[in-house]
Formats: structure tokens, C-alpha cells, sequence
């Protein structure tokens, strides 16, 4: 009996430092743009507001159309954590009733990093988030997350 609790609180503690391992390597959150985009900065409301389909524009006047990425990927579960402060439930359920009503659609989304700079870079309304470490010379980075 006394080998099993060491066996269970050894698989505990292990488990412990591997959450705690995986906290730390979480991504460092930007909030992109193409490089050819007049838009230079933005603030945590307007990217909320961008992304929750709230705002159309950019503070210039210029038409803005967020893209996110797939569901559940660790960009995107920082993304919305940090810069939109929901979960994935909150974010899933306010897209439903908006659907429901007519009144939005989700932003479309792109699987990977990679797929959301090709697409920045052909097309100036669009915003979208990637990883800090893949902004490139292809990307603007107009938000990053605290």
C-alpha cells in the first residue's frame, strides 16, 4: 500500500512540472498586419472590437477584416485569453448567438502562422495574430499582447 502512494504522489509531482513546463512555453502573442498596410498601431480596444465584430475599420477609416486562426491551436487559445479575455467557450458562445441572429460571422480561419502572413500580404484590410517569434519583414506588428 505504501508503494502505490509513492507511486501516485510521484505521478502527481510529475504532472505538476510538466503543466508548469508548459505554461512557460506559451507564444508571445502580435497582432499583425501586412507590411504594404498604411495601419501602423492599434490599441487593445480596437483589436478587441476588430475581432469580436464589433468595428469594421481601422482607426483611419479603412475597411479591417480580422482572420484568425484554427480553433483550439495554442496561438489562438493566447490570443483570445489575453487580448480578448474569454475562453474558447466564451468566444464559441458569443459567436452562436451572433450567427443565430443574424448579426456577425466568426472571422475566417487560417491554419498556422504561415497561412495568416500569406494572406496579410495580399490584402491590406486584413488583420490577424501570430506568434512574436514568426513576425517577419512580411508583417507589421500593430499589438502585442501584455
Amino acid at each position: 500500500m505504501k508503494k502505490q502512494n509513492i507511486f501516485v504522489i510521484r505521478g502527481l509531482f510529475v504532472g505538476a512540472v510538466f503543466h508548469l513546463t508548459c505554461m512557460v512555453a506559451v507564444a508571445e502573442v502580435a497582432v499583425v498586419v501586412g507590411a504594404k498596410s498604411t495601419v501602423t498601431k492599434l490599441t487593445a480596444e480596437q483589436v478587441t472590437g476588430i475581432f469580436m465584430g464589433k468595428s469594421k475599420s481601422f482607426p483611419d477609416g479603412s475597411p479591417a477584416v480580422a482572420i484568425d486562426q484554427t480553433e483550439s491551436s495554442p496561438i489562438r487559445v493566447e490570443f483570445t485569453s489575453k487580448v480578448l479575455g474569454k475562453d474558447e467557450a466564451q468566444l464559441k458562445s458569443y459567436w452562436s448567438r451572433l450567427v443565430f441572429t443574424g448579426k456577425g460571422a466568426p472571422p475566417k480561419e487560417h491554419a498556422g502562422s504561415a497561412a495568416v502572413k500569406s494572406s496579410l500580404a495580399n490584402d491590406p484590410k486584413l488583420v490577424g495574430y501570430i506568434e512574436k517569434s514568426a513576425v517577419d519583414a512580411s508583417v507589421k506588428v500593430v499589438f502585442a499582447a501584455p
